[in-house]
């Protein structure tokens, strides 16, 4: 067994382009909260009406309204439908991963923010994949011809010889724009990393809305927990669990890393690499230091626990009854508006733009003038690195925060901005997180220009 445990490389996605509004809209989409900070992107009712198709519409029925994410191009304007410029797939690194025999070999992202596993967009030139999966989502050849798959991996599951389809078995997701995709679902073989998971679930789209042109990505891996699985009739397994239940990986080590370089760290001791672990703990991440546990809260399917202080240049910011979330999937880190506000108003400069709904600060801001600042995991905290703080350039010489509002959402996301800064455990056989700081030397706080 142990002898096929070994680090899954994360690379950085060649089509990605930073963008804070973009990146923004992605976590509306994905988690499908109102924002509580002025701007053009709010959670507005969509008239549906449920009966018929005629020939051009849905006649009788009843109508009801839907909360949907929409975009007010002006203060005095009626919202609308959040255009498919302003959108794209929020995937910065991705992870080889085979599936079938003889193995198709797809570039996934790897997302504990999604209980399922869900591949958040594929996309062609006018067309976008969109959808959470149980286990996996992938691009199949059930799509209609419409869809360009160009550029993408391709499944086709009459060329695996062990996959076989879930009778009866469906899926569907709808993301916060009112978009969203569904499908199939069956069984094939899966290879992460020369753990070979067999029976594991993937769900093959076979309608998808249009959307956003963007990612190299032909899907995500979800790491969250299955019990927000969205497969009917029946939920099912995730990887993880599969890799559990099958003894794939120790009972001693039922537990998955992840240590996120950046290209900024190139002159540093690890000179910027980026990986996975499944079923082992790597030493020479650990660098000697011992992890800090903390309980989890699986109950919502997320890495949530509680997280009930942060500190801004040493000063304790007291948030009782607070919890977070740590979210491979999510670029940013998003904050209650108080400590946002808290945060900025450390910085010279630093303002909060209504166009781009998020705080930006000035691109010559140096590295002694930006705050650390660090958020409680279960009673210690863990300090945000300086340079990860500039997420991408905001235009006029200002840089868009790493931090944002997570307007109403009930809790923090911890995203790639503060899991830049550790070695991230996520125990799940043990129901815990751990952490140890990841040794970042150098800080370089310039606008980044990609990974």
């Amino acid at each position: 067994m142990t002898e096929n445990l070994t680090r899954i490389t994360r690379v950085p996605n060649p089509k990605y382009q930073r963008s804070g509004p973009k990146s923004y809209v992605y976590l509306l989409n994905k988690y499908k909260f109102s924002p509580t900070k002025p701007g053009p992107y709010l959670l507005g009712g969509k008239v549906q009406q449920k009966g018929k198709h005629g020939m051009a519409r849905l006649f009788g029925g009843r109508a009801h309204v839907q909360r949907v994410l929409q975009k007010r191009s002006d203060p005095d304007a009626q919202p609308g439908d959040v255009p498919a410029e302003d959108q794209q797939n929020d995937v910065e690194y991705i992870c080889p991963v085979t599936i079938g025999t003889p193995g198709q070999t797809f570039d996934l992202n790897f997302d504990t923010g999604s209980a399922d596993l869900w591949v958040g967009h594929f996309t062609s030139k006018s067309h976008h994949i969109a959808g959470v999966l149980t286990s996996r989502q992938i691009w199949s050849t059930e799509l209609p011809k419409s869809i360009d798959a160009s550029g993408h991996t391709v499944f086709d599951p009459k060329k695996s010889s062990t996959f076989k389809k879930t009778t009866g078995a469906t899926w569907k997701i709808t993301y916060g724009d009112g978009s969203g995709a569904s499908g199939d679902v069956g069984t094939d073989v899966v290879n992460i990393g020369g753990l070979v998971v067999e029976g594991q679930s993937i769900e093959l789209a076979k309608k998808l809305s249009a959307q956003f042109a963007s990612g190299a990505d032909d899907g995500l891996l979800g790491l969250g927990f299955g019990s927000i699985n969205t497969v009917t009739p029946k939920p099912v397994a995730t990887p993880v669990e599969n890799m559990i239940a099958q003894k794939d990986i120790p009972k001693s080590s039922e537990l998955f890393t992840a240590y996120l370089g950046s290209y900024k760290d190139k002159n540093d001791p690890d000179h910027g690499i980026s990986f996975y672990t499944f079923g082992y703990i790597d030493e020479t991440a650990l660098a000697g230091q011992t992890p800090y546990y903390t309980p989890i809260d699986n109950s919502q399917g997320f890495w949530q626990f509680k997280s009930t202080t942060a500190s801004i240049n040493g000063k304790r910011v007291e948030r009782s009854g607070n919890t977070a979330i740590a979210d491979t999937g999510t670029t940013l880190a998003l904050m209650d508006d108080k400590l946002c506000q808290a945060i900025y108003d450390t910085i010279p400069g630093a303002k909060y733009d209504e166009q781009q709904q998020g705080y930006l600060f000035p691109s010559n801001t140096g590295v002694d003038e930006l705050p650390v600042v660090a958020f409680d995991v279960g009673g210690k905290e863990f300090a945000v690195q300086k340079e990860d703080l500039a997420f991408a350039d905001a235009g006029n010489n200002m840089t868009y925060g790493g931090i944002q509002s997570r307007g109403d959402l009930p809790f923090d996301i911890l995203g790639d901005t503060w899991l830049k800064a550790i070695y991230a455990i996520f125990d799940q056989g043990n129901k815990r997180f751990g952490a140890v700081v990841r040794s970042d030397p150098t800080q370089d706080p310039s606008v980044p220009t990609g990974q």
